[in-house]
């Protein structure tokens, strides 16, 4: 229903109902907040969400979004702020360049820019633009969608308060080709346990979940199928775990993205709520175990 609705509905329509769905989210207070994060657990999980002591992933993920507001989060969540960070942990050589940063669509010069870039926003997750040739935009679409974009603040979607104070802006990085593989890092404790890899992400989207010696997991997150043809580790995995034993030391839980372009590894990002807790793990019993990884203090506030 929602897919044909969208379709019907006009875009912009549709951006304005969320700006101010937001802007009614944005005034509420911690009750209601918590409020909320329990009536959408509800509705995603079919069961009460335990706030004095949660002990699945997807209960930890969800009392989390509630407690995670510190600065370091928020600082490494901003993907243009933790590109410092990533410098000074690992090294500059693991970073995508960056063509440039604006304030606003408006900013942007597209004549200067070379034919293939990428566009994504600093503050939120999923503007990402691939474009392959600058000469088939179509630009009154683009301004609208990132003025969009521009417009948001995260923390009032599902309540993922690290994000309330990172400031909009617009980056264009350097175009890296588009078969990108994307491995992203589980991490409890400071240290990595799983990481997955997607495949046909837009067609017929697979994934799979392997340990850190490779072994094919039988869970997943969401619903997703395993790929049917064997996958190797990338070159690069040790260098990878060894990356990611760096970035997650001082977290008691984080998703760690990494790329793996032509053997070389590039940092994606940071991610501190992992599908929002709203992306049931699949088979239920696995979410226990995860959760039993998490040391989450709940007392704490940040």
């Amino acid at each position: 229903m929602k897919k044909l609705l969208k379709k019907i509905i006009p875009k912009t329509i549709i951006y304005k109902y969320k700006l101010y769905k937001e802007s009614l989210k944005s005034k509420m207070n911690d009750k209601q907040r918590r409020e909320h994060i329990s009536n959408k657990y509800y509705e995603v999980y079919n069961k009460v969400l335990n706030w004095n002591d949660p002990k699945t992933y997807s209960e930890k993920m969800n009392v989390s979004k509630y407690l995670n507001s510190n600065n370091i989060k928020t600082k490494l969540t901003d993907k243009y702020e933790v590109r410092e960070w990533i410098k000074e942990k690992v090294g500059e050589e693991y970073l995508i360049p960056i063509i440039g940063v604006y304030n606003s669509f408006e900013e942007i010069n597209f004549n200067e820019l070379p034919n293939q870039f990428v566009i994504k926003c600093s503050h939120d997750s999923g503007s990402v633009t691939i474009v392959n040739d600058k000469n088939n935009i179509d630009y009154k679409k683009l301004a609208n969608d990132y003025n969009f974009y521009m417009k948001r603040n995260l923390a009032f979607e599902e309540f993922e308060m690290h994000y309330l104070d990172i400031k909009p802006r617009i980056i264009i990085e350097k175009y890296m080709g588009n078969a990108l593989r994307d491995y992203k890092f589980l991490c409890f404790g400071g240290k990595p346990y799983f990481v997955w890899v997607d495949f046909d992400r837009f067609d017929n989207h697979k994934r799979n979940v392997y340990d850190m010696n490779w072994n094919l997991q039988r869970w997943n997150q969401r619903d997703y199928g395993n790929y049917e043809k064997e996958v190797l580790p990338p070159t690069c995995f040790e260098e990878m775990k060894r990356i990611v034993d760096v970035l997650a030391k001082d977290f008691d839980h984080v998703r760690v993205d990494l790329y793996d372009i032509d053997g070389k590894v590039y940092f994606g990002e940071m991610t501190f709520t992992n599908g929002s807790g709203l992306e049931p793990i699949t088979p239920s019993e696995y979410d226990l175990k995860l959760g039993e990884l998490w040391n989450l203090d709940i007392n704490n506030k940040e």
